[in-house]
């Protein structure tokens, strides 16, 4: 079933009622857009779901691997749940074909599945790198690659690929998450010379250190003294604007361009003084 309402790259996105106390999320309508978001059972994901819920007018469908968590989300933002594990090869098609049995079809797809391992690479258990590189980078590639040719046929969308600022710098003892990263902001940039000319958006948004339960399950806690983690609302309001407004690049907090853009000016000097500062 083609979606017939505002497009999710328009000036005119759904519009949601304001309450008294903020957003009044509203019934789902024929023809509301529908945003896929991945890794939605807790942290970004989590936040980007409940930001999109409390603008109203989307039909959401969460991804998540822990099923019971990923309900409690769905329910929260009257979304559908859609659990499987994007670390198994057969997940994405799995998603990919529940998504659109779900939907009939994807307006904006959020990759914010992912996972992390922190610790020397040359003691990194060959598992963890598979581990990483499947959910962080192969899972991001397969999803889009089932799912892009369905947006490009309706000529119209928005993908919204999750980076890292460890993407863009490197960072020392997490050298596969880093890969993982860069490999999803250069794909991003492919991607938007292939749909120049279409109504299809790309955009990337590169957080630094965000406070959810993802330094827990990588293994090793967050112990840099700066930057300090920002909250994962900051991230979905980044999210949401990139997508409201077709920005290509969002930094969270914005100040993290600096670094970026000054290693790419001089990467020579940058090493050095991460080295030296960490």
């Amino acid at each position: 079933m083609e979606a017939t309402g505002p497009l999710p790259h328009s000036p005119v996105l759904p519009e949601g009622r304001r309450g008294p106390h903020g957003p009044v999320r509203r019934p789902h309508r024929t023809g509301a857009p529908v945003a896929l978001i991945t890794g939605a059972s807790s942290g970004i994901g989590a936040a980007v779901a409940t930001r999109f819920a409390a603008e109203g007018g989307w039909r959401l469908l969460l991804n998540g691997r822990d099923e019971d968590r990923l309900g409690k989300v769905a329910a929260r933002c009257d979304a559908t749940p859609l659990p499987c594990d994007l670390g198994d090869p057969a997940g994405c098609g799995q998603l990919a074909d529940a998504a659109l049995d779900a939907s009939g079809g994807v307006d904006v797809l959020v990759l914010g599945a992912g996972i992390g391992w922190a610790g020397p690479f040359a003691t990194m258990p060959p598992a963890a790198i598979d581990e990483v590189l499947a959910v962080d980078l192969a899972a991001v590639v397969h999803l889009t690659r089932r799912l892009l040719p369905h947006i490009v046929r309706r000529n119209r969308g928005h993908l919204l690929f999750v980076g890292s600022i460890a993407g863009a710098v490197g960072v020392r003892e997490e050298a596969v998450y880093s890969a993982a990263k860069a490999a999803v902001a250069a794909f991003a940039e492919s991607l938007r010379y292939e749909l120049a000319g279409t109504r299809v958006r790309v955009s990337v948004v590169v957080p630094g250190a965000v406070n959810t339960p993802f330094f827990a399950r990588r293994g090793a806690p967050y112990q840099r003294s700066r930057p300090r983690p920002i909250a994962a609302s900051r991230v979905a309001d980044a999210v949401w604007e990139a997508v409201a407004h077709e920005r290509s690049e969002v930094f969270v907090p914005g100040w993290l361009q600096l670094p970026a853009r000054f290693q790419g000016l001089a990467p020579a000097l940058f090493r050095r003084l991460a080295t030296r500062f960490a």
